[in-house]
C-alpha cells in the first residue's frame, strides 16, 4: 500500500474518531455546563475560604479583596497560608479596614510525603471555624465575581451537591494564551466530559482546582486532605474522593477569571509538562497512545487535506476535511467562550502539537529524576 492510501486509512479513522467523540462522549464540546443565577435561601450556610499561598504577591492582594467583596448573605471568612513565601505575600495578604474577616497564618515546613499546596490546604481547614458548613478551596490568582459565592452555594444546596467547582476563565491575552489557553480547556472537556463528571450515575469524576466549594462534613467523612495529600493533579484527586459519597458538580465560568499571566510558550510548556506525564499514571505504554492518538486525531486530518491539494486526490481531501471540519466545529463554543472567531479552529491542529511535545517533555524530566516542579519544589 502506498504512502498516500495509508493516509486515506488513517483519515477515515481520525473522521470516525471524531463521529464518535462529537455523538458518543457526552456532547462535551458545547461547553455548556454553567453556573445559573441564585434565588434566596432561608438559611444561607457559614462559609470560609481557604487560599494556599507561595510567592503569590503579585496576585493575592486582588484574590483576598475579590472575596471580601463578596456579596454573600450568610457568614463568610477568608483564611490565607502564607506557604514559606519570600516576596512578602503576607503581607500583601491583609488589606485595610476587614481583618475581622481574614486571617492570615504561616504555614508550617513541609513534611515529607506531602505535596506542598495540600500541606498548607490542610492547615488552612485546621483553622477553619466549626460552624463552617462549607470550605471554598481557591487559588491566590483567582478573581471572584461578586456573586460568585452565592451562585456556588445555592447550586451545591438547592441540588444537594457535596462538591461546585468552576473552571474560572484562564487569561488568553498573549500570543501563546489565545493559541493554546483555549485549547488546554477543550482537551481538559474532552478528557473529563463535565456532563459526565455531573451524571452522578457515572463513575467519572475531576474538578477545577482554582475554584472548589466542598461540604465540610463530606470533607471529613472522605478521610479529610490526608486522603488525596501527596496528589500532584490535586483537584481530580479530590474529585474522585468526594463522589462516591454524593452528587458532584463541573462547569465552566464566564465572569470569575485567573490573572495568572502566561506571556512565553516556556511558561505554558512549564505548567502542562509538570503535571502531565502523571496524568498518565507514569506509564510508557498510555504515553505512546496519547502520542499516537493525537497524531491520529488532530494531525492526520490535515495532513490529508495536504498530501489531497499535492497529489490532486480528491478522496484524501474530502475525507481529511471533513475530520477537520468536525474539529473545527467542535472547538466553536470553547473559542467563542474565549471571544474568538470558530475560524481560529483551523488552528488546532497547530495547537495540539505544542501539547503533544509538552506531554513527552514531561515523560523525560520524570525520566530525568526532575518529576513534578512548581514554585522551587519537585516531586518524584
Amino acid at each position: 500500500m502506498s504512502s498516500p492510501d495509508w493516509l486515506l486509512g488513517g483519515a477515515v479513522l481520525s473522521l470516525a474518531v471524531w463521529l464518535v467523540l462529537i455523538n458518543l462522549r457526552s456532547r462535551f464540546w458545547l461547553a455548556d455546563q454553567r453556573l445559573g443565577e441564585a434565588a434566596e435561601l432561608d438559611k444561607w450556610p457559614t462559609v470560609t475560604a481557604v487560599i494556599p499561598a507561595r510567592n503569590e504577591a503579585v496576585t493575592i492582594g486582588a484574590t483576598v479583596d475579590s472575596l471580601l467583596r463578596q456579596d454573600y448573605p450568610g457568614d463568610f471568612r477568608v483564611i490565607v497560608v502564607d506557604d514559606n513565601s519570600d516576596d512578602g505575600t503576607a503581607e500583601v495578604s491583609r488589606p485595610g479596614g476587614i481583618a475581622d474577616r481574614l486571617s492570615v497564618i504561616s504555614g508550617r515546613p513541609l513534611v515529607a510525603g506531602w505535596a506542598g499546596k495540600l500541606w498548607a490546604v490542610s492547615q488552612g481547614i485546621d483553622a477553619v471555624p466549626p460552624q463552617t458548613g462549607y470550605v471554598l478551596l481557591t487559588d491566590a490568582d483567582i478573581e471572584h465575581d461578586p456573586g460568585n459565592l452565592k451562585r456556588l452555594v445555592y447550586k451545591a444546596e438547592t441540588e444537594r451537591l457535596h462538591l461546585v467547582s468552576l473552571m474560572v476563565k484562564l487569561r488568553s491575552e498573549s500570543f501563546w494564551e489565545s493559541l493554546l489557553i483555549p485549547a488546554f480547556v477543550f482537551f481538559f472537556q474532552k478528557l473529563y466530559p463535565f456532563p459526565a463528571v455531573n451524571d452522578p450515575t457515572k463513575k467519572i469524576a475531576a474538578a477545577a482546582g482554582g475554584c472548589m466549594l466542598v461540604r465540610r462534613e463530606t470533607l471529613v467523612q472522605a478521610g479529610g486532605i490526608e486522603a488525596i495529600h501527596d496528589q500532584v493533579i490535586d483537584d481530580c484527586a479530590m474529585a474522585r474522593l468526594i463522589k462516591p459519597l454524593g452528587g458532584i458538580w463541573l462547569g465552566l465560568a464566564t465572569r470569575t477569571r485567573s490573572l495568572r499571566a502566561y506571556e512565553s510558550l516556556s511558561e505554558i510548556w512549564g505548567m502542562v509538562a509538570r503535571t502531565a506525564f502523571v496524568q498518565l499514571n507514569h506509564s510508557v505504554w498510555m504515553l505512546i497512545g496519547t502520542v499516537l492518538g493525537m497524531v491520529v486525531i488532530y494531525l492526520v486530518p490535515l495532513g490529508a487535506v495536504v498530501m489531497g491539494l499535492a497529489l490532486e486526490r480528491t478522496d484524501l481531501m474530502l475525507v481529511g476535511g471533513g475530520g477537520w471540519l468536525i474539529m473545527v466545529a467542535a472547538y466553536a463554543p470553547t473559542l467563542a467562550l474565549y471571544g474568538q472567531f470558530a475560524i481560529r479552529g483551523i488552528f488546532l491542529p497547530f495547537a495540539a502539537t505544542l501539547y503533544t511535545l509538552m506531554t513527552i517533555s514531561s515523560a523525560l524530566r520524570h525520566w530525568r529524576g526532575q518529576g513534578a516542579a512548581w514554585k522551587g519544589r519537585h516531586y518524584g
